[in-house]
């Protein structure tokens, strides 16, 4: 079974995907790690790396690229990005396809406390990271990343622990056979 999750930074994707990969004994791609680590390499932020993607699409075409490539290969995978949904739905690979929100507080709180920043900090950090995502996002592939439509299942994390979270997952899930 595949399974994608997806949604803002802050609402908890790779928290859940780690814990839905040990439970369901399934194979986890954490596609943000590997944005991370292009930035890391480029001695960039997050920002400043998504500032650069605005200039050059391939940065989000490998990353996506790379994701329907694993998820032709692995039938059985938890893919955590932004685009996994859209990008496995486009393709036509199934997917149980999940959508975790919170509201922007609660996303900016995590946030400061994962990367040790001030919440000012992590709030204009955040905003400027979504602004880019979406414009790349709908320049790149026409995809509005506010269309939830794509998804099987969305949760509101704001008051879920990561463990109710993936309990709500699997109960949503069924019997879903993707």
């Amino acid at each position: 079974m595949r399974i994608t999750i997806s949604g803002p930074p802050g609402s908890g994707k790779t928290t859940v995907c780690r814990m839905l990969s040990d439970r369901l004994g399934i194979r986890a791609a954490v596609f943000g790690e590997m944005f991370r680590a292009m930035a890391a390499e480029r001695g960039l932020t997050l920002a400043e790396l998504g500032a650069l993607a605005e200039r050059d699409p391939g940065i989000d075409r490998d990353i996506d690229a790379k994701i329907v490539e694993v998820a032709k290969a692995n039938p059985d995978m938890i893919f955590e990005s932004r685009l996994s949904a859209y990008m496995l739905s486009g393709n036509g690979i199934p997917a149980f396809k999940i959508y975790l929100d919170a509201s922007p507080d609660v996303r900016i709180a995590r946030i400061g406390l994962r990367e040790g920043e001030s919440a000012e900090d992590a709030r204009r950090e955040t905003v400027e990271r979504q602004r880019s995502e979406a414009l790349r996002y709908m320049r790149y592939y026409g995809i509005d990343i506010g269309d939830k439509s794509v998804y099987d299942m969305v949760i509101d994390t704001d008051e879920l622990s990561p463990g109710e979270v993936a309990d709500a997952i699997i109960e949503g899930m069924g019997g879903a056979a993707c």
